[in-house]
């Protein structure tokens, strides 16, 4: 855990690294890691207790989950740098979702798209779409779909993606950066708007991951 690890980094720059300024200019850069990792950590913690606790209660109001996608494929772009990954936009002028809480709906497609930019390839291609579609029970409604061309997710995972802390590969998921909570908040904001979301992936083609929203 990150608090293991600043722990671990404190008492040897109090002990054995004491005297040696490279290891502490490398470790502090280490701890300053990790302890940017634990503050995402507890934001998440936070944010899905919150999502929980008001789950029961759908949101009131609608939003426009095409200018929502816009505006957070936007403020991903520096992550998509880093991964040398291109990003696909599949959005039409207007998508309303209702009711619906806007901020909740970017919370969706931010962790949708973090999570398919982090284990997506690198260098590879992620895919965001929005659409008008009806519901399994004919309701209309709204679709949003992130995609990406990674590895892919072993059928026997996919029923538990969504769990707190559930890992597929917790070597490469600690290499990510990821903190584990974003499909579990992901699937409580969907359960609060009264959506779905189903995960589609094939060992080896990518992920992905669609939800359903109700909408006017």
């Amino acid at each position: 855990t990150p608090l293991a690890s600043l722990v671990g980094f404190i008492e040897t720059l109090r002990g054995p690294a004491a005297d040696d300024p490279a290891a502490k200019q490398r470790f502090l850069e280490i701890m300053a890691d990790q302890s940017d990792r634990m503050r995402r950590l507890i934001d998440d913690l936070l944010g899905l207790s919150r999502i929980e606790v008001s789950e029961h209660q759908a949101p009131a109001g609608r939003a426009d989950v095409a200018a929502v996608a816009r505006s957070e494929a936007e403020a991903l772009a520096p992550i998509l740098a880093t991964r040398k990954a291109h990003l696909a936009l599949d959005l039409p002028a207007q998508a309303i979702a209702e009711p619906a809480d806007a901020d909740q709906i970017g919370q969706v497609v931010r962790n949708l798209l973090d999570n398919a930019i982090r284990y997506g390839r690198q260098g590879g291609e992620v895919r965001l779409a929005v659409s008008a579609a009806p519901g399994r029970d004919g309701r209309p409604g709204v679709t949003l779909a992130v995609s990406d061309d990674g590895p892919g997710i072993a059928r026997e995972h996919i029923p538990r993606l969504t769990e707190r802390f559930y890992r597929v590969d917790k070597g490469r998921a600690r290499g990510a950066g990821g903190t584990g909570l974003g499909l579990a908040i992901v699937k409580h904001i969907v359960n609060r708007h009264r959506g779905t979301l189903a995960i589609d992936s094939e060992e080896g083609t990518g992920t992905t991951f669609r939800v359903w929203l109700p909408g006017g």
